[in-house]
C-alpha cells in the first residue's frame, strides 16, 4: 500500500513494531495494511493529511521520500576516537 503525505510539512507516521516512516511535503512511501489499522494512522488519513492508494510498485519518475527509522535511533560507528597518524613516521 502506497501513502502520500498531502501537507506542506513532513510527517512522521508510526509504524508497527515502534517504527516511524518520515514523509516529506508530497512524498510517497509504502507501509503494509497491517501500519493502515492503527489509531494514529487511521486518524492521519481520516484529517486528510494522508492518501492511500492500492500500488504496491512506485512507478518509474515517481518521487519517492519515505525513510524508515528503528526506534533506537540513527547509524552507530565504532572507534576509539584515536586520530589516524600521518605523515613521517
Amino acid at each position: 500500500m502506497d501513502i502520500t503525505n498531502k501537507t506542506t510539512k513532513p510527517i512522521s507516521v508510526p509504524l508497527p513494531g515502534g517504527k516511524k516512516l518520515f514523509l516529506g511535503p508530497g512524498k510517497t512511501g509504502q507501509v503494509s495494511a497491517k501500519a493502515l489499522e492503527r489509531p494514529a494512522v487511521v486518524k492521519l488519513i481520516e484529517a486528510g493529511e494522508l492518501e492511500v492508494s492500492e500500488g504496491g510498485n512506485s512507478q518509474p519518475g515517481s518521487a519517492g521520500g519515505g525513510k524508515v527509522s528503528a526506534p533506537g535511533g540513527g547509524v552507530r560507528q565504532k572507534g576509539t576516537g584515536a586520530m589516524r597518524q600521518s605523515g613521517d613516521r
